[in-house]
């Protein structure tokens, strides 16, 4: 959970989590749904997906037991080189490196690592270090340490550096380059994406996908709806988008809201609006399944951060009322 998220946000979540899955047991013979419905809000689901085929591959292959060999913490789907690392050194006392974002600059800075972030070489500098500097038998305490180090003093703008333990060790703090460590790469530009959806009324009910397990926001349910293709209207957009995913035809009412998100590495502006069926019965031609499913009834329906802001405004307005024109 802490991947990719601050510990404030994490807290309720884990809390809730082990409530619901207290053991590995437990979380391995739980659906995907209802792990997904325990994430929602976290983001980045294929964690959640992760920790779900990891639990059953303990249970399969380990008997239940979570392994305490690195190299078999490693076969875990969704376990990297660092979650291994830190598994390992912090829960079976192994002697391994574990190098995160916060380690990666407090190393830049240590020894005035002056390659980029990312960058192969960079990578080449942080496992040597680290490895020289790790103490052999306490490293857990160390990596732990060293995570709190970059998390509370050795911070990406200002460092505290008059209060830290190790500066008298810093190449960076003695050339007065602190801040000018680690080296970041130039972003390039992030993408936009104009995207519309349909929120179809049929009998008091709204129909949502099912999402492919996976890619992004895999095991989701959404409103259907796509990319707004270039010279397209919304209305256009929609009419060619639920004919693809639906097989059918809607006509376009007025709007539900427009709503904006960032992904890691695009962002979108989504305009929802109302819609009713003006073709066949809809069926599931590109998501896993299609329900009709009353507004009330839409949180016990795992969705992402958009799609449950949209399913918030149906909640809390009147929605069955001058839908089309």
């Amino acid at each position: 959970m802490l991947q990719q998220t601050r510990v404030e946000t994490v807290r309720p979540y884990f809390l809730r989590w082990m409530a619901l899955f207290p053991d590995i047991n437990t979380l391995a013979h739980a659906s995907e749904q209802d792990v997904l419905h325990a994430w929602e809000g976290l983001g980045y689901y294929a964690r959640a997906r992760n920790m779900l085929k990891a639990a059953r591959m303990v249970g399969s292959e380990y008997g239940g037991r979570f392994p305490g060999n690195t190299e078999d913490i490693r076969r875990l789907p969704g376990v990297g080189v660092y979650t291994a690392a830190a598994i390992s050194s912090i829960a079976f006392g192994a002697d391994e490196a574990a190098i995160d974002g916060n380690i990666r600059r407090v190393l830049a800075r240590l020894g005035d690592i002056s390659e980029p972030l990312g960058s192969p070489e960079a990578e080449v500098k942080f496992k040597q270090s680290a490895g020289e500097l790790l103490p052999r038998g306490k490293a857990g305490e160390f990596n732990q340490a060293m995570m709190d180090l970059g998390a509370t003093i050795c911070t990406p703008k200002q460092p505290k550096c008059n209060t830290c333990p190790v500066k008298g060790f810093c190449r960076a703090f003695e050339l007065g380059i602190q801040t000018e460590r680690p080296v970041i790469p130039v972003k390039a530009a992030v993408p936009h994406i104009q995207v519309t959806a349909a929120v179809i009324h049929r009998n008091e009910q709204v129909l949502i996908a099912l999402r492919p397990s996976g890619g992004l926001l895999g095991g989701m349910w959404e409103f259907p709806g796509g990319k707004v293709e270039p010279g397209e209207s919304d209305a256009e957009a929609l009419v060619r988008e639920i004919r693809e995913e639906l097989g059918t035809v809607v006509k376009v009412g007025e709007m539900v809201g427009t709503y904006k998100h960032a992904y890691t590495h695009f962002r979108v502006t989504l305009r929802v609006y109302h819609c009713d069926i003006q073709g066949i019965e809809p069926s599931a031609l590109e998501a896993m399944e299609i329900r009709w499913v009353a507004v009330g009834a839409l949180v016990d329906y795992p969705m992402g951060k958009i799609d449950r802001l949209i399913s918030q405004t149906l909640l809390e307005g009147t929605v069955f009322s001058n839908r089309t024109s």
